[in-house]
């Protein structure tokens, strides 16, 4: 078993994969109007519209209502990133920590109010777990 994608259901499609292309770097390749992916290395972050919910199930779920998944990243330079997406985030959660389990995390929400985890292993031990991605 491969673990492929997490998609993201939201009211406004192209406001958040516009937020998400800049705070990556990574361009989206759209299928549909309602419905966008961005590929990273190790898996893809789709994010899809509302229309797109019936397909799988209606009303299984809802834009905006996450309160339990944290999407992470990991980059060369959590305090870096920090720096240039000052002005685009909104809504930083935390600053740049080092974390008890050896990573640096900056915790922020996107526009739908996600979580959102941008993280460097800094410690010996964080660095090896994940030095064969």
């Amino acid at each position: 078993m491969d673990f492929v994608s997490i998609r993201i259901i939201t009211g406004d499609v192209t406001r958040l994969v516009e937020f998400y292309e800049r705070v990556t770097g990574v361009r989206a390749v759209w299928a549909t109007e309602d419905f966008a992916e961005l590929k990273v290395s190790g898996a893809t972050l789709a994010i899809a519209g509302t229309r797109t919910v019936p397909l799988f199930a209606p009303g299984s779920a809802r834009p905006a209502a996450n309160h339990s998944v944290i999407t992470e990243f990991l980059v060369d330079d959590v305090d870096l990133v920090h720096k240039n997406l000052t002005g685009l985030v909104t809504d930083f959660v935390t600053e740049p920590t080092t974390m008890p389990w050896g990573n640096r995390s900056l915790l922020f929400r996107d526009p739908d109010g996600n979580l959102v985890n941008f993280f460097t292993p800094v410690t010996a031990a964080a660095v090896e777990k994940f030095a064969a991605r």
